[in-house]
């Protein structure tokens, strides 16, 4: 009897003595932001995009997107074949089967998107562009889309 009072007011010395880590980090008492949810390091799950018959198929990928808590950010994909990866609209991402670029990004709570500044690319015309990405955060997983309507593809990323 006395162990089981030993523990239970020693768990409730750590519960008063640890600080919030929502409270210090800045986020509201409802759980954490979208851009604290948003920040780490995330797998491709899988990529949806059009192919040349125009319907809609699921890309042989994989592939990791980080973001970091100071707003920086940095892609990769590697597609299964070397043709993959064609432009679907007027933006070519990947270059043999490759797609690699890192830069800046900032999140728009309200607008549901994020804008990622890319400062460099393996496709070069990608550098100095602002592309403007929807985001719909559910659990681990986080649902990418382009902004751009001529842009017809979507990405499922899950944290590590």
């Amino acid at each position: 009897m006395k162990r089981v009072r030993f523990l239970s007011v020693l768990s409730l010395l750590l519960a008063f003595s640890t600080p919030s880590t929502s409270l210090s980090r800045g986020q509201d008492r409802d759980g954490p932001g979208t851009r604290d949810r948003f920040v780490g390091a995330w797998r491709l799950v899988w990529l949806e995009e059009p192919g040349g018959d125009g319907k809609v198929r699921r890309a042989d990928a994989t592939g990791m997107f980080v973001f970091t808590p100071e707003g920086r950010a940095s892609v990769q994909v590697m597609y299964g074949s070397p043709q993959a990866g064609t432009p679907s609209g007027s933006v070519q991402y990947a270059q043999g089967g490759y797609e690699a670029s890192f830069g800046t990004y900032e999140v728009d709570e309200t607008a549901r998107t994020f804008t990622y500044h890319v400062e460099g690319a393996l496709v070069r015309t990608l550098v100095g562009k602002d592309l403007v990405r929807s985001l719909e955060l559910s659990g681990r997983q986080m649902i990418v889309r382009s902004k751009d309507p001529k842009e017809q593809w979507r990405v499922a990323w899950e944290h590590y």
